[in-house]
């Protein structure tokens, strides 16, 4: 029987006339990373700010770990972590000093603080870093040491709300590979991207919102198979071709090919990949017609986030709540 860590169920929040969650609904399985995608101003961190009881919401209902966000805020917030999209770590402090600060915040005796602080550094890299202001640290260095921050007592769920915002990748892989390890010892992980590959890599299940509204939902393979799944590629080797080659494979694939002149290209959504492929390579050779290139390409993440919502994912929607103060939980 499946668990629930996150559940937010019609979600509404205003900001004057602009609806930033509109019956925004969400299922987050026990122990897996999930993704929520959209647009810039889709509502992304606002569903965030409320499910880590920062900011109120107008109407719905929320859990997380089983409490609920409004009426139990205290009991929410001692079972959850959160990662924001700018480093939050204070950079007139070691690494060692930011950490212990963030463990006495949360309660920890003087020794307790510095025993975390030191295993903590261990994990996430930055032992021969510690004595070293923060102000020092790389941006991937920095970004690491404020996950590791939110992590100074372990939480049932850890928000990651863009974690990897202009790192470079390497950086990026390295987030990635302690978000993993987290998820394997028990964390529950929602996290917010811009960048699909990084949602593709890491997320169990995916949940597109746009407009405050959750448009999709499902695994990164099932998201991509509603943009018509995998596609045949053929480029011919004379532009003149490109016509009569589009009339043979049409047939053959059920589906009129899309064509691109300019690079002589033809693509075509398949069914049957292999034998679609061998059908098409045949045809094509008893027409005669030269084939520079031809080959089998799944979708993108990136193609189906276009193909729900009509946005790249970092086109900006017009902000909602700017100016205006956080009304917090």
């Amino acid at each position: 029987m499946t668990t629930y860590e996150v559940v937010a169920e019609g979600l509404g929040k205003r900001y004057g006339p602009t609806r930033a969650l509109d019956r925004f609904d969400l299922a987050v399985p026990t122990g897996t990373v999930y993704g929520l995608l959209g647009p810039n101003g889709a509502g992304k961190t606002t569903a965030v700010r409320i499910l880590t009881t920062l900011l109120r919401f107008d109407a719905g209902r929320a859990t997380v770990a089983g409490f609920d966000v409004l009426r139990q805020p205290d009991e929410v917030r001692a079972r959850i972590g959160l990662t924001g999209q700018y480093a939050a770590v204070d950079e007139t402090l070691s690494g060692r000093q930011n950490l212990e600060l963030f463990g006495r915040l949360f309660r920890l005796g003087r020794r307790e603080a510095r025993q975390r602080a030191a295993e903590l550094l261990e994990r996430f890299g930055l032992a021969e870093a510690a004595s070293r202001s923060a102000g020092e640290y790389s941006g991937g260095m920095r970004r690491r040491l404020d996950l590791a921050a939110s992590l100074i007592r372990t939480p049932r769920v850890l928000f990651l709300d863009e974690p990897t915002t202009g790192l470079d990748p390497r950086s990026r892989n390295q987030v990635w590979d302690l978000v993993r390890a987290l998820v394997t010892e028990g964390t529950t992980v929602l996290l917010t991207t811009q960048y699909l590959e990084e949602a593709d890599q890491l997320a169990n299940r995916i949940s597109v919102i746009d407009a405050g509204r959750v448009v999709a939902e499902g695994s990164p393979d099932e998201l991509k198979s509603m943009t018509g799944g995998d596609r045949i590629e053929v480029v011919v080797r004379d532009a003149a071709d490109l016509h009569l080659a589009a009339r043979i494979v049409a047939p053959i694939c059920g589906a009129e090919p899309e064509r691109d002149p300019e690079i002589r290209q033809l693509s075509v959504p398949v069914a049957d990949r292999v034998a679609g492929l061998v059908d098409v390579v045949r045809a094509l050779d008893d027409a005669g017609i030269a084939v520079e290139d031809i080959g089998l390409r799944r979708a993108t993440l990136d193609e189906a986030f276009l193909h729900l919502t009509g946005h790249r994912p970092d086109e900006a929607r017009e902000p909602v709540g700017a100016g205006r103060k956080a009304d917090v939980a």
